[in-house]
């Protein structure tokens, strides 16, 4: 059916005039008509897209619900990782980030953006040519879930971006979040139909953000404020903090209208005196103040450090504390041994959450609150820290109190425990492997999505391997039969048979995937990553001194003794040969194995621009590093070549200003093909 011109002027009016409502209504929060008469404008729409569907578009307000449920959310990888922040929980803290971020920009004075820390859930939607495309959750800060249908139903989210001359691909972050009243009536509904209600706004948000069924979000009172970007296409982009935010509000997002210019360190701390007064009176829940470097450039020349910027900071409000009963005082023993004593509770309502336990750290920390069993204590619990015992009501403490005496044997495989660190404050099981605590923990901690990524071999199954003694090290698991297997409770042969193909799968991994699984004390991902890019191979780094590993940025003489001890123990380097004659393999990267090999693009820095016909950019991206160019983001002097896809941005009008050499696809893909031959 061909649609009239004056049906297609109207539906693209209706559409403009609905956005630009929605925009004044959820950002500016002006609205200038009333919502009966901003329903009959979406009804008309409605009734000229059901008499003709070629008028239906993306971004058409009508289409924010309508997606059938899924299934599963699919993984989404983000390009520019979502860090976390660093915390601040008093003024000295906040004191000694401004010093270090003068320091190293060698300033007097630094301007800051400061807006409040609100809490809920952390999500990056990406437009494409001022469409949205994705929405996505922060997940581990390098993968997460594609949530677009849900975020479509949140109506302070646009479905196209208002004014033009968008970046042809932009990623906005941003939280998304639950007013209190949206709560409370939430849990009213939830109430009067008979199901569990919500503990807090912030599990209200991310619980209707994680539904399956679009339509269920959609009847959830969800808001979102933006204040970052992650990748950026060809575009030109404000240069500090507050402009970038002014411009997120003029392309139709809501940002927080608290976010204020300040100057210095004395300027932040009476923005955070302010809003901890104001807090209460807010329609929305906010945890504490976020202080950012409002000079873009200074933001990227600061960087970051392991997961958290350095020139961003959480300065936390005061947690919530509650007084309760120490019942008893028992010690666990971590996947690396290290023994930490914990109180069991009167069970007390605080920060959100019911808690029944609390951390006490350490011997040194339960003497110097001098604390008994039985005594009163005041509890807290700072967002998600786990819960910790402040202080001891010694006026409330009864007499049958008793000490507690710490073990000198581990609770699980009575192995001698030592203690290290200063003044002997870290407690330490010398059972190593042998601890069936540890060893249960260590399994679990190598198969984990974020290590070996072993499908199928649950807590449980990893349970039932160790009880029955078939398991004694990470290594016997490729020991495994599918005989062994399907003899294990509520496993039958074909699921015996897929986590047996799980275990040969696995045996394909990485370097830093391989040593994050190995579960060497504080090596996490960001450092795992950090070695296998320097050193390349696990030879070189078993082979590392002290300092040499020192070498490394933000790998200090902990961790590096750490890394140091774990590689001269026997027992790990026999583990670790077992693994690599079952064919635990990974190619061999990094800065020293590139160097060693000479790679053809090594020194060279190489940009992309544009949409490539024969693969994907992360993979043209992928495949650039592996032959050791750097492949950056931006045209400068001193790139090298500038590979151009179709419909190229400034990018390539930026290299042509520049004189910097130009290869377009077909040139591109006869560079990959001579020099991976090579």
């Amino acid at each position: 059916m061909t649609v009239p011109t004056r049906a297609r002027q109207r539906a693209a009016d209706l559409r403009a005039q609905l956005n630009q409502h929605n925009y004044r209504y959820y950002v500016l929060d002006d609205p200038i008509i009333s919502d009966p008469e901003y329903d009959r404008l979406l009804r008309e729409l409605q009734d000229l897209e059901a008499s003709y569907n070629e008028l239906v578009t993306a971004d058409s307000p009508t289409q924010r619900v309508g997606a059938e449920p899924l299934s599963s959310f699919e993984e989404v990888k983000h390009e520019v990782p979502m860090l976390s922040l660093s915390n601040a929980f008093d003024e000295n803290e906040v004191i000694a980030f401004d010093r270090r971020i003068r320091e190293r920009i060698d300033v007097d004075l630094v301007e800051y953006v400061a807006e409040p820390k609100v809490d809920g859930l952390a999500i990056s939607l990406s437009y494409e040519r001022g469409v949205l495309v994705r929405g996505a959750t922060r997940g581990d800060g390098m993968t997460g879930e594609d949530v677009t249908q849900n975020v479509k139903t949140i109506r302070s989210i646009p479905l196209r971006l208002l004014g033009k001359k968008h970046p042809r691909l932009i990623e906005v972050r941003g939280e998304v979040f639950m007013t209190h009243q949206g709560f409370l009536t939430l849990n009213q509904r939830q109430s009067s139909a008979g199901l569990k209600e919500f503990v807090n706004p912030r599990n209200a948000a991310a619980g209707s953000l994680r539904q399956l069924d679009p339509k269920l979000t959609a009847e959830r009172p969800l808001q979102m404020f933006c204040y970052a970007l992650g990748e950026v296409d060809d575009g030109h982009m404000p240069e500090s903090q507050f402009e970038l935010l002014q411009q997120l509000c003029d392309w139709g997002l809501a940002v927080s209208p608290l976010a204020e210019l300040v100057e210095g360190v004395e300027q932040c701390l009476a923005y955070y005196h302010r809003m901890v007064d104001q807090r209460e009176s807010l329609a929305y829940p906010i945890d504490g103040i976020v202080y950012k470097v409002n000079n873009l450039s200074l933001q990227q020349s600061l960087g970051s450090v392991s997961r958290a910027p350095r020139w961003a900071l959480a300065h936390k409000f005061p947690a919530q504390e509650e007084t309760t009963v120490v019942k008893a005082i028992e010690v666990q023993v971590g996947r690396t041994g290290a023994i930490t004593p914990v109180a069991r509770l009167e069970p007390v309502f605080v920060g959100g959450v019911t808690v029944s336990n609390a951390t006490l750290h350490n011997r040194a920390e339960i003497e110097r609150l001098d604390l008994r069993i039985g005594d009163t204590v005041v509890v807290r619990r700072a967002g998600d820290v786990i819960p910790e015992v402040v202080n001891v009501v010694k006026k409330r403490r009864p007499r049958a109190a008793k000490r507690f005496q710490f073990p000198i044997r581990c609770p699980v495989c009575h192995s001698e425990i030592v203690y290290e660190g200063g003044e002997g404050i870290i407690a330490r099981c010398s059972g190593g492997l042998y601890c069936s605590a540890q060893r249960k923990e260590h399994l679990k901690h190598f198969v984990s999505r974020r290590a070996m990524d072993i499908d199928g071999l649950g807590d449980k199954i990893i349970d039932q391997l160790v009880e029955a003694g078939m398991v004694q090290n990470i290594a016997d698991l490729y020991a495994l039969t599918v005989e062994q297997l399907a003899g294990l409770d509520r496993l039958a042969d074909k699921s015996a048979q897929n986590l047996v193909d799980a275990l040969e799968h696995s045996k394909q991994t990485t370097l830093q995937r391989f040593l994050f699984a190995l579960g060497i004390s504080q090596v996490g991902e960001t450092t795992a990553r950090q070695l296998a890019d320097h050193y390349g191979s696990l030879e070189s780094i078993m082979n590392a001194t002290e300092n040499d590993l020192q070498s490394l940025t933000d790998i200090g003489p902990i961790v590096a003794t750490n890394i140091y001890t774990f590689f001269r123990q026997s027992h790990n380097k026999q583990v670790i040969g077992k693994l690599r004659r079952w064919g635990v393999m990974w190619p061999e990267t990094g800065t020293i194995h590139r160097e060693s090999a000479k790679l053809p693009l090594s020194g060279k820095t190489i940009v992309l621009t544009g949409t490539l016909s024969a693969m994907a950019r992360n993979e043209a991206k992928a495949r650039l590093q592996d032959l050791g160019a750097k492949v950056a983001g931006t045209v400068s002097s001193k790139t090298d070549y500038v590979i151009v896809g179709a419909e190229p941005g400034s990018k390539a009008t930026k290299a042509e200003q520049l004189g910097v050499e130009i290869l377009d696809e077909k040139q591109f893909i006869k560079l990959l093909t001579k020099l991976g031959s090579q």
